[in-house]
């Protein structure tokens, strides 16, 4: 296993992470874990050298934190570093933060969580911290104990990203969406280089896009295949990310054991500034090729923004381009509804058309909003036109 630099902490992180998001099941549904697979893989993978792990309060219907503690068991738990996250949106007072972290550390059967992050943070979310002096709360437990490290998920605009990291001087990594398709959206690689900047580490979510960088893709496979060295599409998504200096620790959400296998080959191979020039250029190229098949043209400038009706249009556009580039819809629906809310949703548009004059891609973004509600909300098949 290949070990990075963990922030300004005097710490070395494993290259993967295990995200533990996606943990198999008896029988599909979320909340019903197969323990004795979940135990198998964790097992696996810490003894390959993997020592962070990342879950949450509300993963797996509430249960991956208990399903991880069983997990590192038997001298399991001495071996790793736990990252978990207090759900902001269920805060309904303050005393609720530190309920729900004693109930964390219940299921984890652990007295200290490593590392505690706010998840899932945006504008909303942020201010809702501050309303509820979250902050003085997680200084009180790390203080007393129940946490070591503090730092914060993230799912909203640079600006935000950046307010953030510059309001409170006391956070130690931060997590964000990244992937080489993601370079400019939500904190991107500019966010990724800022935190890195203040000292903070970089914990990567979403390396494959949700699976979707995975998947072998007739738009891509004459680019990858035209590379000298082969490699699976993971390995390339994952390589590109390992080779950033910026990054410490890329997490996958692993559901089989031969996916840890698969993954844990891929970290053995990884380092900083390892990709050739040609490597680099035939991920671009690939890069390249799916936002070619996007169908809406929009750049994620936010000229068109604010929407006076609160539509979150790029977001919107990026989420239907998804399913044209890779055509997993179902898990793009299921992404829609979970990460826009429903006040920034397209079917809030009441085509008044302010927007169309100040979009300098000449988008007819009123015509095109209706399109994409009608399929990510499930009313319409996807149709690659207007």
């Amino acid at each position: 296993m290949q070990y990075r630099a963990f922030g300004s902490l005097d710490w070395k992180v494993s290259a993967l992470g295990f995200g533990c998001m996606r943990f198999p099941t008896t029988d599909g549904k979320a909340g019903n874990i197969d323990q004795d697979q979940v135990t198998e893989m964790i097992r696996h993978a810490v003894d390959a050298g993997m020592n962070y792990l990342d879950t949450a309060y509300v993963y797996h219907d509430q249960k991956s934190e208990a399903a991880l503690g069983k997990a590192l068991r038997d001298g399991y738990r001495e071996r790793v570093r736990i990252a978990t996250k207090s759900a902001i949106w269920l805060l309904e007072k303050g005393d609720d933060f530190d309920r729900m972290l004693d109930e964390q550390l219940t299921r984890l059967q652990t007295d200290t969580i490593d590392f505690y992050l706010l998840h899932a943070l945006n504008r909303k979310r942020w201010d809702r911290v501050h309303q509820l002096d979250v902050l003085r709360r997680a200084e009180a437990a790390r203080a007393d104990g129940r946490i070591r490290h503090l730092g914060f998920s993230f799912h909203d605009s640079l600006d935000v990203f950046k307010g953030i990291v510059d309001a409170y001087d006391a956070w130690d990594f931060c997590q964000i969406q990244y992937n080489y398709m993601d370079t400019a959206f939500q904190a991107g690689t500019e966010g990724l280089r800022y935190a890195a900047s203040k000292g903070l580490a970089v914990v990567i979510m979403e390396p494959l896009r949700g699976g979707k960088l995975a998947i072998d893709l007739p738009a891509t496979r004459p680019i990858w295949d035209s590379a000298s060295r082969k490699r699976t599409p993971v390995d390339w998504a994952l390589q590109w990310l390992w080779n950033q200096p910026g990054v410490s620790v890329v997490l996958s959400g692993m559901s089989t054991l031969q996916q840890v296998k698969e993954n844990i080959a891929s970290a053995h191979a990884s380092g900083i500034a390892t990709l050739t020039a040609d490597e680099l250029a035939i991920i671009e190229s690939a890069s390249d090729a799916l936002k070619a098949l996007s169908p809406v043209p929009c750049t994620n400038c936010e000229y068109c923004m604010p929407c006076p009706n609160g539509v979150n249009i790029p977001l919107n556009f990026d989420f239907y381009n998804q399913v044209a580039m890779y055509g997993a819809i179902d898990r793009t629906r299921f992404q829609y509804k979970m990460w826009v809310p429903d006040s920034e949703k397209a079917g809030m548009c009441i085509q008044c058309d302010e927007c169309l004059s100040k979009c300098p891609q000449d988008i007819p973004i009123s015509t095109w909003l209706p399109v994409v509600a009608d399929v990510l909300e499930e009313k319409q098949p996807y149709v690659n036109s207007i």
